[in-house]
């Protein structure tokens, strides 16, 4: 009998709400029949991360999420035994991200859970342009597809603009303060991109963003903001600007 083809491997959204549960029952391991690993088997079961499940009843089951936590056991220098030696490079990053910032990883799990509906109903709209992208961002696909949802909202984009242009008379990046119609005419007018100021974690708690939410930048300026953790702040980023040589 031919065997099956192997699930896919843990995403950064699926060891995050592991290393949740992990943290919120350690030192020791929970059963598998525990009722927050079955929870937690559902919710994983739910995320719009996997298109292709080639063994479906497997898929994040309770035993594979117990199996999974115990991972985590071989990372944890308070654990007196060994855990399972199977761990993966992400398992051992998000441990290396989290273990030490628990409030954080907490707010990032509850987030993830409330807000992955929204993405699976209309997953259209949260598209984004790259999987490289998304992987970048340590809180994971989920909360990403969110925050650039929101950050490309056009009737948000259309306000922000135009209050913009009211106050300014002109659309410049907050941060380095290039202008788009200085450097191409015509061509540039209109243009600029939107930085939503909040905080990934917290996106759950906002079912709407406010003008006061969001700045404008230069596409450069954008991903430099978000490369660090937390987000370096605009006076953070013009103090490292060094302009064109």
């Amino acid at each position: 009998m031919p065997r099956k083809e192997q699930n896919p491997p843990w995403q950064r959204d699926e060891l995050i709400l592991l290393l949740d549960l992990y943290f919120r029952h350690r030192p020791g391991i929970i059963p598998k029949n525990h009722s927050e690993i079955a929870e937690l088997s559902r919710t994983l079961n739910s995320l719009p991360l996997h298109s292709y499940r080639p063994d479906e009843g497997r898929f994040r089951n309770p035993n594979g999420v117990q199996m999974e936590l115990a991972n985590f056991l071989a990372l944890d220098p308070d654990y007196p035994g060994k855990g399972l030696q199977k761990v993966g490079k992400l398992q051992q990053l998000v441990w290396d991200e989290f273990s030490a910032k628990r409030q954080e990883l907490a707010k990032i799990a509850t987030a993830i859970k409330t807000e992955y509906r929204a993405v699976v109903d209309d997953g259209s709209r949260f598209a984004t342009d790259s999987e490289e992208e998304e992987e970048q961002f340590p809180e994971g696909r989920i909360l990403y597809r969110l925050h650039r949802a929101r950050e490309r909202s056009s009737e948000l984009i259309a306000r922000a603009k135009a209050k913009t242009l009211k106050e300014k008379g002109r659309l410049e990046c907050a941060a380095c303060g290039f202008d788009f119609v200085n450097a191409y005419g015509l061509l540039g007018q209109g243009f600029i991109e939107c930085h939503h100021l909040l905080p990934l974690s917290q996106l759950g708690r906002a079912k709407s963003t406010r003008i006061s939410e969001i700045a404008l930048v230069c596409a450069n300026c954008h991903r430099m903001l978000h490369r660090r953790r937390p987000w370096l702040s605009f006076a953070e980023l013009r103090r490292l600007f060094i302009g064109p040589r």
